[in-house]
């Protein structure tokens, strides 16, 4: 059951991504927008989730976990891409806004787990 709710998670995550990758290169500023709100939107579901079933040892909270955490989550939050979207701003000499990308993208991604918190767990 756990590899089906991650798969299922995974695939829907991964089509809201691609959904969401439409939007880098839409805006006056060059910073790839898409890919940061995937970001910030995973780590507030991933914070919701977590905080939300942290205690509960049940098979409905660790299913969950299985599809929201590791599944949705997983394919939908794009460590890889920030990585190389930050790396080509690098690349072209673009030091401001790769440093811009990576404090942006740290910060809001940290208030969104911190605001899911204050959700849950008030």
């Amino acid at each position: 059951m756990a590899y089906l709710l991650v798969f299922i998670g995974g695939g829907l995550g991964s089509l809201a991504r691609f959904a969401l990758s439409k939007l880098n290169g839409m805006y006056l500023v060059p910073l790839p927008v898409g890919t940061l709100i995937a970001n910030v939107l995973a780590s507030l579901v991933l914070g919701l989730v977590v905080y939300f079933t942290w205690h509960g040892g049940n098979v409905q909270h660790q299913q969950l976990r299985w599809l929201m955490a590791t599944g949705f989550c997983g394919g939908f939050s794009t460590f890889s891409t920030f990585s190389y979207e930050t790396f080509l701003f690098i690349d072209q000499g673009l030091w401001m806004w790769a440093a811009l990308n990576v404090i942006i993208s740290m910060l809001l991604c940290l208030l969104a787990v911190f605001v899911a918190r204050l959700l849950i767990m008030p």
